[in-house]
């Protein structure tokens, strides 16, 4: 969560969903077709994450007919995640809300089931509790028109002149039997909501007086899996909350308390310079975070795990942040290239479509739908690999932006004269607990190139992440909340 390069983050595993390869008939969906009335060209865009909510905000209204389809009604500011489940930030002060936009635009609470090409069509369940549906009737939006509707169905279909795959990616759980059951995600905000009620509940657990010390210690030994920015910044914000509020309030309790950070790679922050590894490393020895780095999880259990190894280590709570897994609707697609998470596009981010014969991975086998575009983490560039992370799927929506603002009428001439997409790395940044930070610019594209760590870098990612919330509220919020939590500590109120 958090650097400039922090992951693309998405629904919890507990709403994953299976998606649909079958188009429901005509008479088992409600249909919505482009609107006569405006005149203008249908944009749907599926998701509102880093790439979804960019192109939302920034499209021109006035010269598309907008829809977004996402599960989630907000964006999360997935850097701040970490900073919410320990109480440093209010949630609130992390998220976006998508019906800001509305009613310029369309949304609908749904998941994007499939996606027929041929026909321009896509299938939606809606991600609200099911509804008893009645006899067919007509839309009251003047922007749809409605066909039918079951009885028995909440399904519905939506038509696009142009589609924006913005889905983003699912949690990695390397099929680790017992990690959707047991473990905790950190991805969205109802995550960070999650992990927060449980520490609490921890800590109230083995305040009780009927519990033994031995069970104390199980109850407070907090795991995290996974050594990228994610893992490493929720160790280091934990950590601050056990040395902060958590001492003042349950000292026995606190010196009882552990963290343990596992990975299976040798380093933790594997894509920062070594030299800010050995910083972090020795940063967090210091402060007694436990590093298990080559440590293998073989199965995890209610309460419990089993590394190759260590064997069984109890625990109070898992949190388990590994990477990155394909989105159902990507895995459920067939008629497009794709790699083994994303759709291939080309460099102005057009899905290629896969021809008869090609092979997969050959973009010269396809051919661009130039009404199809892919980005963020549901996507990657023909030869030209990115990282999975925020920072770039956010620069693809603005460059994507650009091009439908500019398509409306000319889209030859535009399409011929548009550059490809180009990142441009600005760097990375992790916090490492105790007011101190790491800074990556050593492959900056522009500007000074360097690393930093400590107090200042710090400052730099608080400064980064301050300026870089979207909204005049949160740009209020985020200070406000940190200066409420520097003055009066975090609130340990469970609710």
């Amino acid at each position: 969560m958090a650097s400039l390069s922090a992951s693309l983050r998405r629904a919890p595993t507990s709403t994953l969903r299976s998606s649909s390869t079958t188009t429901l008939s005509a008479r088992e969906t409600r249909t919505y077709f482009s609107s006569a009335t405006t005149g203008k060209p249908r944009l749907v865009i599926l998701g509102s994450g880093w790439g979804g909510y960019e192109v939302l905000r920034a499209v021109d209204k006035k010269r598309w007919n907008v829809i977004v389809v996402s599960p989630n009604n907000y964006f999360n500011f997935t850097p701040l995640l970490a900073s919410c489940a320990v109480g440093t930030l209010e949630f609130r002060a992390a998220i976006e809300p998508v019906r800001r936009y509305t009613p310029q635009v369309s949304a609908y609470t749904a998941w994007c089931d499939s996606i027929d090409f041929k026909h321009k069509k896509l299938l939606c369940t809606p991600a609200t509790a099911p509804t008893k549906l009645g006899e067919s009737h007509a839309s009251t939006d003047v922007n749809e028109i409605v066909t039918k509707v079951s009885a028995n169905s909440d399904k519905f279909e939506l038509t696009y002149d142009k589609l924006v795959i913005a889905v983003g990616a699912y949690n990695q759980t390397f099929n680790v039997p017992g990690v959707k059951e047991h473990a905790y995600f950190l991805k969205d905000i109802r995550d960070a909501r999650r992990i927060r009620s449980r520490v609490l509940e921890c800590f109230e657990q083995a305040n009780q007086p009927t519990i033994t010390d031995s069970d104390r210690r199980k109850l407070l030994n907090f795991c995290v899996i996974g050594g990228g920015p994610t893992g490493v910044e929720f160790s280091a914000e934990l950590h601050d909350l056990m040395h902060t509020e958590m001492t003042q309030h349950y000292p026995a309790l606190a010196k009882m308390a552990k963290i343990n950070l596992y990975d299976v790679a040798p380093n933790i922050l594997g894509g920062f310079d070594a030299g800010l590894q050995e910083y972090a490393v020795s940063k967090f020895k210091r402060e007694g975070i436990r590093l298990l780095t080559q440590h293998h999880v073989e199965r995890i259990e209610k309460d419990r795990m089993f590394v190759t190894e260590e064997g069984e280590v109890n625990f109070g709570m898992l949190v388990w942040s590994t990477g990155l897994a394909p989105n159902p609707l990507i895995e459920s697609i067939t008629e497009a290239k794709k790699t083994n998470r994303s759709l291939l596009t080309t460099p102005h981010l057009n899905v290629v479509m896969r021809a008869p014969g090609g092979g997969v991975g050959d973009p010269d086998a396809g051919v661009a739908d130039p009404d199809v575009f892919a980005i963020g983490d549901a996507a990657s560039v023909a030869r030209d690999p990115l990282p999975a992370t925020a920072q770039v799927a956010n620069q693809q929506a603005v460059y994507l932006t650009r091009r439908l603002n500019a398509l409306v009428g000319h889209e030859a001439a535009r399409d011929a004269a548009d550059p490809p997409f180009e990142f441009r790395n600005a760097g990375s940044l992790a916090y490492i607990g105790g007011w101190e930070a790491v800074f990556d610019r050593t492959r900056a594209a522009s500007g000074p190139r360097g690393k930093e760590s400590g107090r200042l870098a710090w400052l730099l990612w608080r400064s980064a992440y301050f300026t870089q919330t979207l909204s005049v509220r949160n740009k209020i919020l985020v200070p406000v909340y940190w200066f409420i939590n520097w003055i009066f500590g975090r609130d340990l109120s469970r609710f």
